[in-house]
């Protein structure tokens, strides 16, 4: 992704959308897949994200609310530069980290073997990480599982390695997907502590959550999604009062 010229935005996004194309196949049984094998797999197209712009500031907490299914996680990801967009352009300033529990990391690597390769994605030196790897696996709370592969590890323990890696990796923009909806009170004291001290220090964090009290509470700015569309962006509370509203009409 391009870099802005302007130090005041993080991340500009012009006439974006992304689509997907699946395959349903409704060959459930043995039986229908003998009996229709000249019935191919039907392709479809799903809209996931029509068009739309969004820009969010250097050093703020921007929300991203909506129902299951309407496009936080893939505009995340779009923003992120995880997945391609289909028409626009995304300009982004700094290096970004997408978490969340299945983007992100390696399963098949060891959390050793994860903190190396994402500093590293995140444009750091061996010898930088070096010098903070304790300090990751200190505050993930992990040093007994520093040789294990992640995929043994529980989601608590996945989200508290991403959010280590992140904060101490010095990610520029981070996108939290969820983050907070695991894990144990202490550690999301902690995560919520860090967070406050990154946006001092302007960071830019996309929190991406469910929980309304926690876009409320940290989020001046937020976009909402419904079915696709970027149906808001502005504050936060004109934002989760369309949210309620839409919810309490379906």
């Amino acid at each position: 992704m391009d870099i802005l010229d302007d130090d005041k935005i993080a991340i500009t996004a012009r006439n974006i959308s992304k689509k997907f194309h699946i395959t349903e196949d409704s060959h459930n049984t043995v039986k229908q897949r003998l009996f229709r094998v000249f019935d191919p797999p039907r392709a479809k197209i799903v809209d996931a994200l029509k068009p739309m712009n969004i820009q969010i500031n250097k050093g703020e907490c921007f929300g991203l609310i909506g129902r299951n299914g309407c496009g936080k996680s893939t505009l995340a990801r779009v923003l992120a530069g995880v997945y391609p967009t289909d028409t626009g352009y995304v300009k982004t300033k700094g290096s970004t980290m997408l978490l969340n529990l299945t983007v992100g990391m390696s399963h098949e690597l060891t959390a050793r073997e994860n903190i190396y390769v994402s500093g590293s994605v995140l444009g750091l030196k061996i010898k930088d990480i070096d010098l903070i790897f304790d300090k990751i696996i200190e505050f993930a709370e992990l040093p007994d599982f520093v040789d294990t592969k992640i995929k043994y590890f529980s989601s608590g323990m996945l989200a508290r390695l991403g959010f280590s890696i992140a904060v101490n990796a010095g990610a520029d923009i981070m996108f939290l997907d969820e983050i907070f909806a695991v894990g144990d009170i202490i550690f999301q004291e902690k995560a919520v502590k860090v967070l406050e001290k990154s946006w001092i220090e302007n960071k830019t964090v996309i929190l991406i959550s469910h929980s309304m009290s926690t876009i409320k509470n940290y989020c001046k700015r937020s976009a909402y999604l419904k079915n696709g569309y970027l149906e808001f962006v502005g504050d936060t509370e004109t934002a989760i009062s369309k949210y309620l509203s839409d919810n309490q009409e379906g």
